[in-house]
């Protein structure tokens, strides 16, 4: 007989403005205000949303290794926990590798985690048969590529490309960026005949609309994207009840072992926050004279 499922932590709130949480998985804050600022600009204006990133000390500035990513992992999970615990109701895993998604949402409760590969995959098919991936390094095909199998959509993928530039480079010359982008984006149409691309880092924002305007193909840019389909999420769980399911595979941990051995004693790891409110609300229409 299964387990039936802790139901400890509490329901993301059924009233108010969405509310939607960006998760930066690294050790520094630099990020956290420019993707604020992006997703202030296409948030829907009633959505109340955050961007978080991890505290200083120990963590990786970015996540080109393996190593790296193992390392944040425990992080995330925990900050994943404090999202749960605050009754968000989507969160987004700020990384094209999709980092530590399983264990992401084996512990969310009821809030709904995204991640930019799986959520880029899941639109770019709509609109194409065929796709390729704009990554920096080559480095980071391998794990990109099992993803993408992975999550069954191996059949739609034409290409990886990738332009040579590390996480840390994408926003330091942006001509360059966009050059490059735009020579292996028109390689992978021309040679390995992608009808759309999809941005293959969260950092590479800012670049879609000129490729997809001088390419002319479906640019996905995997920040926005995410945070959308995070956004959509939200909408859905609030409609319809649409939480995370918690049976057999997507069961959690008993709340029983986690409080025993201390698992989330400790504050969430979180270093740096910006908040994106919503809108206020519109005045009331005034009182029809009588």
């Amino acid at each position: 007989m299964n387990r039936p499922p802790d139901a400890t932590l509490p329901p993301s709130r059924d009233a108010g403005p969405l509310r939607v949480r960006w998760i930066n998985p690294i050790g520094i804050p630099d990020y956290d205000a420019p993707i604020a600022a992006l997703l202030g600009q296409i948030k829907d204006p009633l959505t109340a949303a955050q961007v978080v990133s991890f505290r200083m000390d120990d963590s990786p500035h970015d996540l080109e290794y393996l190593t790296y990513e193992a390392l944040v992992t425990a992080d995330l999970v925990r900050v994943v926990r404090d999202t749960a615990r605050e009754g968000w109701d989507a969160a987004v895993v700020g990384c094209f590798y999709d980092v530590g998604l399983d264990a992401a949402r084996e512990i969310s409760g009821s809030t709904v985690v995204v991640a930019p590969c799986q959520a880029a995959c899941q639109t770019v098919v709509n609109l194409a048969n065929r796709f390729s991936v704009i990554v920096g390094r080559e480095k980071w095909v391998d794990q990109m590529r099992r993803n993408v199998l992975d999550y069954g959509y191996g059949g739609y993928l034409a290409s990886f490309r990738a332009v040579g530039l590390s996480v840390e480079e994408f926003q330091k010359d942006p001509d360059r960026t966009a050059r490059l982008m735009l020579e292996e984006g028109r390689k992978a149409i021309e040679q390995d005949h992608a009808e759309a691309l999809v941005l293959g880092c969260t950092i590479e924002f800012g670049f879609y609309e000129r490729m997809q305007d001088e390419l002319g193909v479906p640019v996905i840019d995997c920040t926005l994207n995410a945070f959308k389909a995070a956004e959509h999420a939200a909408r859905l769980k609030r409609s319809f009840a649409w939480s995370p399911s918690r049976q057999w595979g997507c069961e959690p941990p008993p709340e029983a072992d986690l409080a025993r051995w201390k698992i989330f004693a400790a504050p969430a790891p979180i270093g740096n926050r910006v908040d994106i409110p919503p809108a206020p609300p519109p005045p009331a229409a005034p009182a029809a004279a009588g």
